[in-house]
């Protein structure tokens, strides 16, 4: 059997990246609605969670300067679609879906 090849593997990590975090924010959200200043203040609700947050962010911000040099470099299309995944999920659902666009630019160019 042939092993998994490394674009469907990113696609699989993008998969958990979204249903993951979504699997703990989403009863949130039903619990709370869209309450910002709850999801601020939960969010930076002490020193450890504010270091998660606050690694996240720049992650984050790391991520999407990333996306957009090395998508233009490569001449990746769709480069919108790992910006709004970050921005509407987060880093574990933008990076890995970046590195399946990425791998499939890169299988092209090297077929």
């Amino acid at each position: 059997m042939e092993a998994m090849k490394l674009r469907h593997r990113y696609l699989v990590l993008a998969t958990l990246g979204i249903l993951l975090p979504y699997w703990q924010f989403v009863p949130w959200l039903f619990e709370h609605g869209l309450d910002l200043s709850l999801f601020f203040g939960e969010l930076f609700a002490n020193r450890v969670a504010g270091f998660f947050a606050m690694d996240v962010l720049v992650s984050a911000i790391v991520l999407i300067i990333f996306v957009q040099v090395e998508g233009r470099r490569l001449g990746i299309r769709g480069l919108w679609l790992p910006v709004v995944g970050t921005l509407l999920v987060g880093v574990s659902f933008g990076l890995p879906l970046f590195l399946y666009l990425r791998q499939i630019q890169l299988d092209r160019s090297s077929a």
